[in-house]
């Protein structure tokens, strides 16, 4: 797998940043976040970017599935540092979406992660509302 581009290691190139702290719990035998811990600290602030999008779903059984997740780790991560986890939208489709977001730990970032989600009902995947563009346009990521 290559390595991200250059801009995804840039902080600034992200619309949202949350800190999540990391826990004891999240060491491996080296004294490192380990990767499972990685990409739940990157769940959390998906969860955080996903809620300040405030995306309402239409009725019972609609809802967004992630299809995909993808994760580079770049740097050593450690405790008890919190991780900035930045994020923003990526490729916009039809019946889907991509988060690209960076994990940053004092200024470096350690990790990426793409994430991409798919609107769906009893059916299967189906165009989301009109009203989620506009977020989505207005939460994309700064690359060049």
């Amino acid at each position: 797998m290559a390595k991200p581009e250059g801009w995804r290691r840039d902080l600034a190139a992200y619309p949202f940043k949350t800190d999540v702290p990391t826990r004891w719990a999240d060491l491996d035998m080296l004294g490192h976040i380990n990767n499972v811990s990685m990409a739940g600290l990157f769940e959390e602030g998906r969860g955080r970017f996903n809620r300040s999008l405030d995306l309402h779903r239409g009725g019972p059984g609609v809802r967004w599935l992630i299809a995909a997740v993808d994760l580079a780790y770049l740097a050593e991560a450690h405790h008890p540092h919190d991780v900035t986890v930045a994020s923003g939208i990526g490729q916009i489709g039809d019946r889907s979406w991509t988060i690209l977001s960076g994990a940053f730990q004092k200024g470096v970032c350690v990790a990426t992660c793409d994430t991409t989600l798919v609107y769906t009902d009893a059916c299967g995947a189906c165009a989301y509302p009109a009203a989620f563009r506009e977020k989505f346009e207005a939460a994309r990521v700064v690359s060049p």
